[in-house]
């Protein structure tokens, strides 16, 4: 579907105007205290104290449950997930606080990310004639949200989506640097005012800036390629808050859908910082706190000093999937007219410390349901159980399976062309070490676990030379190591942080991996069929798209020329073919083509 002309520059037109949260009956004693000394005159200053909730990267989650394993969430550290277990923390602040003195807001990433964000995207779309609301809406709607901020993953599914489940929330999405590609107008709010009151009946008003992820750019092109355009979260935060300020914002909180590490994945081929949450505490001169998203780490409180003003701004990060929720407590003093900022402070709560709100699990409870009866549809047999724990060091059958699906859907695709004759290479990256195909029954959800990203494929065509730096380039994931002694397995991977999204391991060719030297320099006994592989062979490379539009900053694939693609998800295309071949049979495709060693003798 693609974006109505007329609504989209419709929605482009923002007005400034706040929303006032009404009357001050109730509100605590504690939340106005008098200053410590006398102000001017000999007068007591007016103190008033506030809490800003957030929360980001829910990714679909409303209830704690994992859709993968068909039971409760549970990992290693024992966390909760979802906005049900939330909402009881919201509820506890709220009556600690008074709801009054509060406002909750997101930092994006909502609508992607759990199967049963997936299946009212594209199961039971929400765009249908008759469509669902959107739970994450419906729960969000409940919970008493204030305004969130737009993710990249907000795009996955295009902006007919986006737009229909914006309609549907009671509440802003804000992005200031989403604009029109054509006009450079928001094609978003680019943020709300929202004013609280004291006890003694001034009113306090709170500006929040919705920032998102330049990145999106590359990493969904397809969708907003000629429609809209992502400047970077600096000088979009430059112009806007000053702006803020002059309209009246006593206080200016910015939701920015973007890391604090100041580093990028896409390189330099966008101008533009992905991680870029503390520059613009640090450059830009006026903001109090920023809630953080993006990256999915937890930081309850860290703080930057402004290079312009002096001042310090707090930022906090509170996890991600609904597993902490970040408190601002900001103290405002009434001094010569105008309010001015005491002191803010951050701190994250666990949402493993309460149960979920009956409320809001009572109110998606028939949309649970039938998502669960989705992903346990069985839809084939698989000969022998494959799992993706030891994938990250060692070539196993479960990474050989989606490289070989994707190779031979690529292959059949081509079938016909002018690429034909190319050989067929294929990228996997091990997503989660806990995904498993079993022996037996495969279902739905099995397959979703196994590729739980909404990726889609495409094939591009490299040489042998860009192979092999693409494959020298995946290899920084290890941790040098030495030759002799034991290798502890956890330990020699995720070098400098690489996540391990970010390895890939090609099929089709065969190698090894020396650990024992630097990276850039590891690939030996690069072979295709049976020979050292020529770099001036051509392949045609099946690649994910974000892979193949930049994500990761591999060399060569995201300027290599596309061949073909299909706006189809892996993960169905993987759903298809075994519905189509009825068994998953392991001797059909696994084989052991690459290995670590240290100095030509194998790791493992």
């Amino acid at each position: 579907m693609s974006l109505d002309r007329r609504k989209f520059l419709g929605r482009s037109v923002v007005t400034g105007a706040g929303v006032a949260l009404s009357g001050a009956a109730g509100v605590p004693a504690a939340q106005a205290v008098a200053a410590r000394g006398p102000g001017r005159h000999g007068h007591r200053r007016e103190r008033y104290a506030f809490t800003v909730m957030g929360t980001t990267d829910l990714h679909g989650s409303v209830f704690n449950w994992d859709y993968a394993t068909d039971a409760e969430f549970d990992d290693a550290a024992h966390n909760d997930v979802g906005l049900a277990k939330i909402s009881t923390l919201v509820d506890g602040v709220r009556r600690e606080k008074g709801r009054h003195n509060t406002l909750l807001i997101d930092a994006g990433d909502t609508i992607q990310g759990t199967q049963l964000a997936y299946y009212y995207a594209k199961v039971d779309p929400i765009t249908g004639p008759n469509g669902p609301v959107h739970p994450m809406a419906r729960a969000m709607n409940a919970i008493g949200y204030d305004a969130a901020a737009l993710g990249n993953h907000e795009f996955n599914y295009g902006i007919p989506v986006l737009r229909k489940f914006e309609e549907s929330c009671d509440f802003p999405l804000l992005g200031a640097n989403a604009v029109d590609a054509k006009s450079l107008r928001p094609a978003f709010r680019p943020y709300v005012l929202k004013r609280l009151r004291s006890p003694r009946g001034r009113e306090v008003t709170v500006a929040v800036l919705g920032l998102t992820n330049p990145g999106i750019a590359i990493w969904d092109k397809a969708h907003v390629q000629g429609k809209l355009a992502f400047p970077g979260l600096v000088e979009q935060a430059a112009k806007w808050v000053p702006k803020l300020r002059s309209m009246g914002a006593d206080v200016v909180f910015v939701a920015a859908h973007s890391g604090m590490s100041g580093t990028s994945s896409y390189g330099d081929q966008l101008p533009y910082v992905e991680n870029a949450a503390a520059l613009v505490a640090e450059q830009v001169p006026g903001i109090d706190a920023i809630l953080v998203g993006h990256a999915h780490v937890e930081v309850p409180e860290r703080r930057v000093v402004n290079e312009k003003s002096g001042r310090e701004v707090v930022l906090s990060e509170p996890l991600k999937w609904g597993q902490r929720l970040t408190l601002f407590d900001v103290v405002v003093e009434w001094h010569r007219g105008r309010w001015e900022v005491g002191s803010v402070g951050s701190r994250v709560l666990n949402s493993n410390a309460v149960a979920e709100d009956a409320r809001i699990t009572g109110l998606l409870r028939a949309e649970h349901r039938k998502v669960v009866a989705y992903v346990n549809r069985v839809i084939g047999r698989s000969k022998a159980e494959m799992t993706a724990a030891e994938a990250p060091v060692k070539d196993t059958p479960v990474l050989d399976f989606i490289a070989f699906v994707q190779a031979e859907v690529v292959r059949k695709a081509l079938a016909g062309s002018a690429y034909a004759s190319l050989p067929v290479l294929s990228q996997a990256s091990c997503f989660s070490r806990t995904a498993k195909v079993p022996e037996g029954d495969v279902t739905i959800r099995s397959m979703a676990a196994l590729y739980p990203f909404d990726n889609t494929l495409e094939a591009r065509v490299l040489t042998g030379a860009q192979v092999r730096a693409y494959l020298e380039f995946s290899a920084r994931y290890y941790v040098q190591t030495a030759a002799g002694g034991p290798v502890d397995p956890s330990k020699v991977t995720n070098a400098e942080g690489t996540p391990d999204y970010n390895y890939d391991v090609v099929s089709g060719v065969s190698y090894e991996i020396d650990i024992a030297k630097p990276a850039g320099r590891r690939i030996e006994k690069l072979m295709f069929d049976g020979k050292p592989l020529d770099d001036a062979a051509r392949f045609a490379l099946a690649v994910n798209n974000y892979r193949a539009s930049g994500g990761g900053n591999f060399p060569h694939v995201a300027a290599a020329e596309q061949v073909w693609s299909t706006s189809d998800e892996i993960r169905n295309v993987i759903i298809g073919w075994v519905q189509e071949s009825g068994q998953i049979d392991p001797a059909q495709f696994a084989a052991v083509d690459w290995k670590l060693t240290r100095d030509g003798v194998p790791v493992f």
